[in-house]
């Protein structure tokens, strides 16, 4: 281990350890809202609406939120906004109206990318160029690690009941602590100044622009509506969670062989691969596995899903990174989020819809849809320009599954 790596592991925890409260109470909260906005009755579009709306304030957050940080610091913005989002998920118990958990949903969003933007900004702060890149592993794995522990915490209440959302409220209350006591010094600017021009990115990487749209609108259908075709599948909350956390599983198991692999050959054909199993596999749920299927065989095809998905947009990243110049990769970054982030928006909306009107299978014939325009511009992108050279590539890192409007600047 580097000594300068050494050095900052006692800070990095403590930001990370908060950091993975946050996530747990995040997606905790995602799961819940979906499993008790059912029980309440709502129709599958305003789940997904509910779902749409988190999205949403996270792409408004990550574009205005670094605002209040140069305005009142770091440690104040973070607590202000842990105190918001904390008192919004009680809201959701409150009062149980779809128009108002939309409400609430998109300020949560809000609250989430400045959170996000204030541990990112001091993990960047901690790092030097030689281990920034490690940081940024890390911190990506984080996420992903945190998720799974998030919906394992969906059995330990009745999603009818009040103590889940009390157990969300308290896992973003104490991601407070490590940041708040940490030692690191908050950096002098909160967010790049750099200007995003996303016809300019398009011109750099069409396959990269809209694959990014099509990763948002995949991971954010199957995180907001996933447990609702779960439940109708006849799954119980045990089951559900257990569903959802091996969803994500698969994606940190698969996240870094698919990003190694996208280091030696064409990251599009990587992604054509991956989008094409993640279609496959539903396309064989739909019309090879029956009602009545053990639910550990759900949980292994959700798994290949997870894995063939999850780690797409960290691939479609580092794909543009090879296509712009050096001094352009904070400004691509910033793009590929947002455009992301407009994907996660309509994603949970249209999946909505698309249940309302054919059921359950409204959600894969979406996801099928997305990942099959995905493979299909990938293979046509790939005969109109060649890859770039292995050594000209830029060195692949995770992204976390939560778009937010700054990155660790690895370049």
């Amino acid at each position: 281990m580097p000594s300068s790596l050494r050095a900052t592991l006692p800070t990095l925890f403590a930001l990370l350890f908060g950091y993975a409260l946050m996530q747990i109470g995040n997606t905790l909260q995602g799961t819940l809202l979906s499993v008790r906005g059912s029980i309440a009755q709502f129709t599958p579009t305003e789940i997904g609406a509910v779902g749409s709306a988190f999205w949403g304030g996270i792409v408004v957050g990550s574009l205005y939120a670094g605002r209040v940080i140069q305005q009142v610091g770091h440690t104040r913005t973070f607590a202000a906004l842990a105190a918001i989002a904390a008192s919004t998920a009680l809201l959701h118990l409150l009062v149980i109206n779809p128009p108002v958990w939309i409400a609430a949903r998109a300020v949560t969003g809000f609250c989430f990318a400045g959170l996000f933007i204030v541990v990112e900004s001091w993990l960047n702060a901690s790092a030097d160029a030689r281990t920034r890149g490690q940081v940024l592993s890390v911190y990506g794995m984080t996420g992903l690690i945190a998720g799974i522990g998030g919906q394992l915490l969906l059995p330990a209440g009745d999603p009818n009941g009040y103590r889940l959302f009390c157990f969300v409220a308290i896992l973003i209350c104490l991601a407070l602590v490590p940041t708040a006591l940490s030692r690191a010094s908050a950096p002098a600017h909160a967010v790049s100044d750099t200007k995003i021009n996303l016809m300019q990115l398009y011109r750099q990487s069409p396959f990269g622009v809209v694959a990014a749209v099509l990763c948002g609108i995949t991971t954010s259908s199957f995180f907001a509506l996933g447990p609702i075709w779960a439940q109708e599948r006849g799954l119980d909350t045990t089951e559900i969670a257990i569903f959802m956390a091996c969803g994500t599983l698969g994606g940190f198991a698969t996240t870094y062989p698919l990003g190694w692999l996208s280091d030696r050959m064409d990251r599009r054909h990587v992604i054509i691969g991956a989008s094409g199993m993640a279609a496959a596999i539903l396309l064989a749920l739909i019309h090879f596995v029956p009602p009545t299927v053990p639910a550990w065989l759900l949980f292994l095809y959700v798994a290949i899903f997870g894995g063939s998905v999850i780690p797409t947009y960290s691939i479609v990243t580092a794909h543009v990174n090879d296509m712009v110049k050096p001094g352009e990769f904070v400004a691509a970054a910033g793009g590929l989020l947002i455009l992301q982030g407009i994907g996660a928006a309509i994603g949970p909306v249209i999946s909505g819809m698309a249940m309302t009107e054919l059921g359950r299978l409204g959600l894969l014939y979406v996801v099928i849809t997305a990942q099959a325009l995905m493979a299909i511009w990938g293979a046509y992108r790939s005969l109109q320009r060649a890859a770039p050279a292995t050594e000209e590539k830029e060195t692949f890192v995770p992204e976390p599954v939560v778009p937010v409007g700054t990155r660790l600047e690895a370049h």
